[in-house]
């Protein structure tokens, strides 16, 4: 009687390996096309970002951080032996320099005539242009050819329209009996050389703060509106009880971008003086802005170590305010919407 063995069978465990322990299933290796989408997918983000980040490093970054070590130091171009540290010595020559302070008083009053009338006018006219009108886009179009228009050309034409004698803002408000066989000297004195100023840059930013609140609008879904002109409110209570408050942020980005933008004002002044060259804002400085200034000591008087100093200043001033200004808007939109 014979018998039959039957057949092991296959054992469900791995292989054991060299020295005992169990390997695992072995791995199959990735085809070319499955490393090349592995690195597109994982590391390609990170390639194609990289440029950016080492010419801030290089450009930004870098530059910063110098600038900040020279505030710190004596440093000037006409004397190169006068150098060493001068710890806050020139932080603390800012507190009793008088040019500093009429300076930032003329900044000041330039952004508040210029940034509050121009995002006003903003959002009076983005919401224009938010409803239905005839030829629409060429009013789109057409309030932007401010900001596509060179800075440098706008501000000289703006300079030859505000001259005392021959200028075209004395004539239009001799129209009006304004001035008449006394013209106003709009480079006499710190309020009209301010007001002319302010002109230019709320003509130049007036369109591109518009598109931006436009471009927020139109998220705005119209049963808002509707409902909104069923309970009997107008259009001037829709903007501001409903249309201000549902593009907050962007409200807070412009108020933050003209902050910025004002305390850092330099063409506009620049070339409204007759010697620009000279950098200071009228022969009193009347409208020397702060980025003058720093231009003058620096470049002019060849002080490099107090500019810098400066220029740590003004990015202080500007980040309190522009804080200040943006807790003030999240407040008075908040206080609409309720």
């Amino acid at each position: 009687m014979s018998t039959t063995r039957a057949a092991p069978e296959p054992s469900a465990r791995p292989a054991a390996g060299r020295h005992g322990h169990d390997t695992g299933p072995a791995r199959p290796r990735l085809a070319w096309r499955d490393r090349l989408h592995r690195f597109d997918s994982r590391y390609m983000p990170y390639v194609l970002i990289a440029p950016f980040f080492l010419l801030f490093l290089a450009f930004g970054l870098f530059p910063l951080i110098f600038n900040g070590v020279v505030a710190l130091r004596n440093y000037r171009l006409d004397d190169p032996d006068a150098t060493g540290w001068a710890g806050l010595g020139n932080f603390q020559q800012l507190l009793g320099d008088e040019d500093f302070w009429n300076a930032l008083y003329n900044t000041f009053g330039i952004f508040l005539l210029s940034s509050v009338p121009q995002l006003l006018l903003a959002l009076i006219v983005a919401s224009l242009l938010n409803r239905q009108l005839r030829a629409r886009t060429w009013w789109r179009v057409g309030v932007l050819l401010p900001y596509v228009t060179p800075i440098v050309a706008s501000t000289m034409v703006f300079s030859v329209c505000f001259s005392r004698d021959f200028g075209m803002a004395n004539w239009a408000l001799g129209l009006f009996g304004v001035g008449g066989d006394d013209p106003i000297d709009w480079r006499a004195d710190k309020v009209h050389s301010w007001i002319a100023i302010a002109t230019m840059v709320n003509w130049k930013w007036i369109g591109y703060n518009a598109l931006l609140y436009l471009a927020a609008m139109q998220s705005i879904p119209r049963d808002v509106y509707e409902a909104a002109a069923v309970d009997g409110a107008g259009p001037w209570r829709q903007l501001w009880r409903i249309t201000v408050p549902m593009i907050q942020p962007v409200v807070v980005f412009t108020v933050i971008l003209s902050t910025i933008g004002g305390f850092q004002l330099f063409v506009e002044p620049m070339l409204f003086d007759l010697q620009a060259q000279a950098a200071t804002g009228g022969p009193n400085g009347e409208w020397q802005t702060i980025a003058q200034l720093i231009y003058k000591v620096g470049w002019k008087d060849l002080n490099l170590g107090y500019a810098a100093a400066m220029s740590w200043a003004l990015f202080l001033i500007i980040l309190v305010v522009a804080g200040i200004n943006t807790l003030l808007t999240n407040r008075l939109s908040g206080g609409r919407s309720r």
